[in-house]
């Protein structure tokens, strides 16, 4: 990865663009904004390209207008990436109840599979650009967390886990854990991959079997897979996004029959 200072300059040059005319393009944004910060003088921004300085929020924001970037992402050329805050942030919740930016926004069900059917549970290959500001590859290998989707009708585990919901699965976690918990709310979820689609919500292993245990108000039977051959762990759940009116986030309908009551869920 090329240092920022380089990227600006080759981007600058790219554009056909000098210190002067961009120094120039500044003041404008500068008087339209009612703000000097915002101007970039011939030498800092000099010392942006040739020494890495990093640029203050007005003058990122001018850089941003005057060569025609996303300015979240050049932010990250400076590794203070702010798409990912709201990510972030999701880890360390201040104490007193308060709003907060949306951190999974009502997303189109766009399936690793390539068909987008709102009532089956998947992984998502991609998350929407409104997530993050970016276009954020969900299933990329070098990221520990993937994104699942739980179909209109996967009712197996309401109302813990409600159908059009978007839960985030910390892959690095490769064992379940059924013991630590003292109450349903506090019991693990784990997303697991089955050779004819995908499951999500409580498990535990019998020696090389999985068993998947509902809860028990969605009236839906326990299911158990053979391991490796028929299951397999995909990580565990680290968040939950829900939606209570799935089918008006979705465009369609939630389907009103019970398809998984009384019977073993396919």
């Amino acid at each position: 990865m090329h240092p920022p200072g380089l990227r600006l300059r080759r981007l600058r040059e790219r554009l056909g663009l000098s210190y002067r005319d961009v120094e120039r393009a500044s003041f404008q944004i500068a008087l339209n904004r009612g703000r000097p910060d915002f101007i970039l003088h011939i030498s800092r921004l000099a010392d942006m390209e040739n020494n890495n300085v990093v640029p203050t929020l007005y003058k990122l924001f001018s850089l941003a207008a005057i060569y025609h970037l996303d300015p979240l992402e050049l932010s990250a050329w400076y590794e203070a990436p702010f798409q990912q805050a709201s990510r972030e942030g999701a880890s360390l919740p201040p104490p007193r109840t308060h709003l907060a930016e949306p951190f999974l926004p009502a997303p189109i069900p766009i399936h690793a599979e390539g068909s987008p059917d709102a009532n089956v549970t998947s992984l998502l290959a991609h998350l929407p650009s409104a997530v993050g500001g970016s276009c954020t590859n969900a299933s990329s290998p070098q990221g520990r967390f993937r994104y699942g989707y739980i179909g209109l009708s996967d009712r197996r585990m309401v109302p813990i886990l409600r159908p059009g919901s978007i839960v985030m699965i910390d892959t690095s976690i490769h064992t379940i854990d059924d013991s630590a918990w003292s109450s349903e709310y506090d019991r693990p979820l784990y997303f697991v991959e089955l050779r004819e689609g995908y499951r999500c919500g409580w498990f535990y292993r019998s020696k090389s079997t999985l068993i998947m245990q509902p809860h028990t108000l969605s009236h839906c039977a326990p299911e158990m897979w053979r391991t490796p051959d028929e299951a397999e762990l995909i990580g565990r759940v680290a968040g939950i996004s829900t939606f209570f009116d799935a089918s008006g986030a979705y465009g369609a309908e939630v389907r009103t029959e019970r398809p998984y009551w009384n019977r073993r869920a396919l």
